[in-house]
């Protein structure tokens, strides 16, 4: 099935289309960026861009950084506060004219990297983070995906995605060695109450995982992400067939 992948991030929404069957991008990915916060209705305009991009008339995979009940946003800490209690699914349906399911985020970058990639044939249980203008989480366990806001943990008096997110390394200029400590602490903790048996990184940042991957002393194994700042546009894709299946 080819879906349309579409991934919300804090300062850009990226998306192409989708072999689900085999987590293949089928065009080159497309990218707008949003420097500014959109209200739902600027972002759905943006959407409906990225879908005429493509000439798409299928069924889209929207994957949103926030907490996401059916296609109802409850939280959305790094966009516009108008998104929560936004029913997004009917929000971007009527701005691509086309069936939508929303899926968070980060369970959507984990979808993918179980089903195709870093994750793949693994049974066991895994932390996902992805890290970006915050921080994603998922869990996975016998392959199943379970959607996490580990990075609202409070730490330090704050959300722990204050202080470890790949957009405050650089808005603050830590080296990799500060922030890789920084992981280091924020994984430990984590691991205090998951143990997981590996641990998947990604982001857009997960493709320089050499300079600060040394800093983190896990007790899991831990590994970059392979599909790095596709895996949300892939599993996105993967989301929405999973639900129209169910509906059918």
């Amino acid at each position: 099935m080819n879906v349309l992948g579409i991934d919300i991030g804090g300062s850009a929404l990226k998306g192409a289309p989708v072999n689900t069957l085999t987590g293949e991008l089928l065009a080159e990915r497309h990218r707008i960026a949003t420097p500014d916060t959109l209200s739902p209705k600027e972002m759905a305009a943006s959407v409906g861009e990225l879908a005429r991009h493509f000439r798409w008339r299928g069924p889209i995979g929207v994957g949103f950084p926030g907490v996401v009940h059916g296609t109802r946003i409850l939280t959305a800490a790094n966009l516009h506060k108008g998104f929560v209690g936004c029913d997004a699914g009917k929000l971007f349906a009527g701005a691509t004219r086309c069936r939508v399911a929303v899926t968070n985020d980060a369970a959507a970058a984990a979808m993918a990297e179980m089903r195709f990639g870093a994750g793949e044939g693994f049974d066991g249980k895994v932390l996902i983070l992805t890290l970006g203008t915050g921080v994603g989480s998922a869990v996975a366990f016998g392959g199943v995906v379970v959607p996490f806001e580990l990075g609202h943990l409070p730490w330090k008096g704050k959300d722990a995605e204050k202080h470890v997110a790949a957009s405050v390394r650089e808005q603050k200029d830590l080296t990799w060695k500060e922030w890789g400590g920084r992981l280091h602490h924020y994984v430990a903790i984590l691991e205090r109450v998951i143990w997981p048996e590996l641990i998947i990184v990604g982001g857009g940042v997960s493709s320089k995982h050499h300079k600060f991957f040394k800093y983190i002393k896990p007790r899991a194994r831990l590994v970059p992400a392979e599909f790095f700042n596709e895996a949300g546009i892939v599993g996105a894709a993967l989301a929405a067939t999973a639900v129209h299946a169910r509906k059918r």
